[in-house]
């Protein structure tokens, strides 16, 4: 028996609700890490372009494929692809995702519960206390090697998913998005405002928004093409997944774009934040991607209220991870509604748990033998242990091939007319869906093409 399809209550809820799929750690660790390793400046441009040229048009296309058929992204791909060449190519593309939102949530709230470890600290002085007797470097590589505290954070992050997903679209997602994806703005802003105040914040500006493209490798326009890809939740079925909850009076363009600049936004005002503290102290970043969780505390409370600094921050941390590992676990939550025809809240507890349980993995892998630098999560780098695996394929493999598959469906084997009525449904006509055709159809396929091509030639862009 088919259950009931959930539905976004209005176009603002959808909205907020995929903009904090998209928001997450990616943006507030990953996006001023790998600015601060490529020079910024010019690297940024090239992010900013890639968002326009291929993150855009995946979006929109993801969302399109989720309204059109409102299936799960398995069922999607069934559906949409009947009596076309390559249906099992296809069906396998939905099973991708909703593989690559197994895999990377198990991981994801490993690192989303370290926020809520550090909020509790920061609350309690122990984050400051620790700073100031210098113990905080020690504390933070036996933190990694403590299997049962790494459990319990892990837990407790994953059954605020677990919570928040079981109470549906609209009282569990919808809601959840209301409230918290407006109070990350606001901290957001309120950290920026801040920002202006410090004594780095013109190094900061200058860093980030003069160009200087002797410094841009290829390299670097492959990390930033990569990042701007993998930033968006696309190549996962999120964003198919979400718009399979779309009203048909709601504006898909209007939709991906909204949600493109708002994430762009939130990783600009990321690295504005984050450098001016840095540069304000003149403090060397480390070569490691865990500079979030070791190079910020310390200098948090080497300022004027770094109590209170440091634990709104994490706190907006731990709510732009939340927000994505929601839509991580709605697609395969949705997978098991739609494909094993059961209900709502026994298919959260089942695809909640046995995620759960493969998670476990994860919180042990960070073993006492693992150093700062090798721990480098969502990035080209991250092979140690259980976790850095996984995070290797799902990063290098599981997103850009079911980005590329995406494209490649959307733009050469889903009929025009299809993608222009539901491009142009709730939004009227659309003067520049062409140009969207042969970005869909050309430049994205070619430039996820390539981001697949360095992987399999090693070219470490991420």
């Amino acid at each position: 028996m088919s259950q009931p399809r959930g539905q976004w209550s209005s176009h603002l809820g959808f909205i907020l609700a995929a903009a904090g799929s998209a928001v997450g750690l990616g943006n507030l660790w990953k996006f001023p890490y790998i600015a601060y390793e490529n020079h910024g400046g010019a690297f940024v441009l090239v992010y900013i372009a890639a968002i326009a040229l291929v993150g855009l048009p995946i979006m929109a296309a993801e969302i399109i494929l989720g309204r059109r058929s409102q299936q799960s992204p398995v069922g999607a791909f069934r559906v949409l692809s009947e009596g076309r060449a390559g249906g099992f190519l296809w069906k396998g593309t939905g099973l991708l995702g909703v593989l690559a939102g197994f895999v990377i949530l198990s991981y994801y709230c490993v690192i989303a519960g370290w926020t809520v470890k550090y909020i509790l600290m920061a609350i309690n002085g122990q984050l400051g206390a620790m700073v100031g007797d210098g113990s905080f470097n020690e504390f933070f590589g036996s933190f990694l090697a403590d299997g049962p505290a790494q459990t319990l954070w892990y837990s407790i992050f994953m059954g605020l998913t677990i919570g928040v997903v079981f109470f549906g679209v609209r009282g569990g997602i919808e809601r959840v998005a209301k409230i918290m994806v407006p109070i990350l703005f606001a901290i957001l802003i309120g950290l920026a405002i801040y920002a202006t105040t410090t004594d780095g914040f013109g190094q900061a500006m200058t860093f980030l928004f003069r160009p200087n493209f002797s410094e841009l490798d290829t390299g670097a326009i492959l990390e930033a093409l990569g990042h701007s890809f993998f930033t968006l939740s696309l190549g996962m079925g999120a964003m198919l997944t979400y718009g399979s909850y779309m009203r048909r009076q709601d504006s898909i363009p209007k939709a991906a774009i909204t949600i493109c600049l708002l994430d762009t936004l939130i990783a600009i005002l990321a690295c504005i934040i984050m450098f001016s503290i840095i540069f304000t102290e003149n403090m060397e970043v480390q070569k490691s991607s865990t500079i979030l969780f070791t190079t910020l505390p310390q200098i948090f409370f080497k300022l004027p209220g770094g109590s209170l600094i440091s634990g709104f921050f994490y706190l907006l941390v731990g709510m732009a991870a939340l927000t994505s590992t929601i839509s991580l676990l709605e697609v395969v939550t949705s997978f098991a509604i739609d494909e094993l025809k059961i209900g709502r809240r026994p298919a959260v507890l089942m695809t909640g748990g046995g995620i759960y349980v493969f998670g476990l993995l994860n919180a042990w892998s960070l073993g006492a033998n693992e150093t700062l630098t090798s721990v480098n999560i969502i990035g080209r780098e991250s092979t140690a242990g259980v976790l850095g695996t996984l995070d290797y394929l799902a990063s290098n493999w599981f997103l850009p091939v079911g980005g590329f598959l995406i494209a490649i469906f959307t733009g050469w084997v889903l009929a025009s007319r299809t993608a222009r009525q539901e491009m142009e449904e709730g939004h009227g006509p659309l003067p520049w869906y062409a140009g969207w055709r042969a970005l869909i159809r050309f430049v994205a396929p070619l430039v996820v093409g390539a981001i697949i091509v360095s992987v399999i030639l090693g070219a470490e862009y991420q």
